[in-house]
């Protein structure tokens, strides 16, 4: 399953909503049930903060929900098989130029499942963002 994060203009926090994304996805069979869980990337939290500063802003918003609808029609996230590498979900922070093209990526997890993603949405093109760079977060299950 693939989520998306935003930061509502309302909130002046710039706390992030959760959107669900209609992804189907693996049962993570191949995790083991007694798996650790991976350590943390401190870089996330800075890649976080690039995605709220984009907020509030009515394009951004109306982005989110355009490059979430296409991420789930492409079912990018299905790329590599990466889901079974691990039962704990990893969030992606995607870097898309002005074009829309992957440039950058950081998880907040570091294990095998979040190098998978990053190596799935490695220079994926998107839509086209309505800034750049545009800080792009998915929570991938």
């Amino acid at each position: 399953m693939v989520k998306q994060f935003f930061g509502p203009a309302a909130v002046a926090t710039l706390t992030l909503t959760l959107l669900a994304g209609c992804q189907t996805m693996s049962q993570q069979g191949g995790a083991a049930q007694d798996e650790a869980p991976p350590p943390a990337n401190p870089a996330f939290a800075g890649s976080m903060a690039r995605f709220n500063a984009q907020f509030p802003s009515d394009k951004a918003t109306k982005y989110e929900d355009v490059s979430l609808k296409f991420n789930n029609e492409k079912k990018l996230d299905e790329r590599g098989n990466c889901h079974d590498k691990s039962k704990y979900p990893v969030t992606i922070v995607l870097t898309l130029d002005a074009d829309g093209k992957v440039t950058d990526s950081v998880t907040d997890v570091s294990n095998a499942k979040a190098e998978c993603f990053r190596k799935a949405y490695a220079g994926v093109q998107f839509p086209k963002p309505p800034i750049a760079p545009y800080h792009k977060p998915i929570q991938l299950r």
